[in-house]
């Protein structure tokens, strides 16, 4: 029974699917997002700023463990001649620096650390552009249905799909040259 049940539930789904299709063809295209993003000028300016962001701050990083380095190397140096207290105040300095650095790494590369919310907030307008520019040119040319292959959205697009990466990087390009002209 529940063999059936599974083959005439099969067998309704398809006779719909048909029927539907043959009312209506979906026009359905697909991009790349990371050639878009790869691609696309603004994006790129964007990730160069994010680079030399993080630049600076590692930077600043090799600079705080040079200086933890240092004072462990001296208080190793200086161990014998020091008095207790002494000795006992030059770890506690280390050790507020060692704090101090996980404290920085923290804020900036953590989960929700500066980098990462700069790259929204920097990368999210360029975002806004591209989704815009998708949306234009799935109206303008009439699609349906438009995927990205890059985020797994659609596990097959044969040969005859159209690739609309490259009309969304003109259609962005587009948005650039008026700016320019202005």
């Amino acid at each position: 029974m529940k063999q059936y049940l599974k083959w005439f539930s099969l067998a309704t789904f398809s006779v719909f699917l048909l029927a539907g299709t043959s009312y209506a063809q979906l026009k359905i295209g697909y991009v790349n997002s990371k050639r878009i993003l790869d691609n696309y000028k603004e994006a790129q300016d964007v990730q160069k700023k994010l680079e030399d962001l993080n630049k600076a701050w590692e930077e600043e990083a090799r600079n705080m463990q040079r200086e933890i380095q240092e004072l462990q190397e001296k208080l190793e140096a200086q161990a014998l001649v020091l008095t207790e207290k002494t000795k006992a105040e030059k770890t506690q300095e280390i050790q507020n620096l060692v704090l101090r650095f996980q404290q920085f790494q923290q804020e900036k590369w953590g989960p929700n650390g500066q980098l990462y919310q700069e790259q929204q907030r920097m990368m999210q307008p360029v975002i806004d552009k591209i989704n815009a520019a998708i949306q234009k040119v799935g109206e303008t040319e009439g699609f349906d249905y438009i995927f990205d292959v890059v985020n797994g959205n659609i596990l097959f697009a044969s040969k005859d799909q159209p690739d609309l990466t490259d009309r969304i990087l003109e259609e962005l390009e587009k948005g650039i040259q008026t700016k320019k002209k202005k």
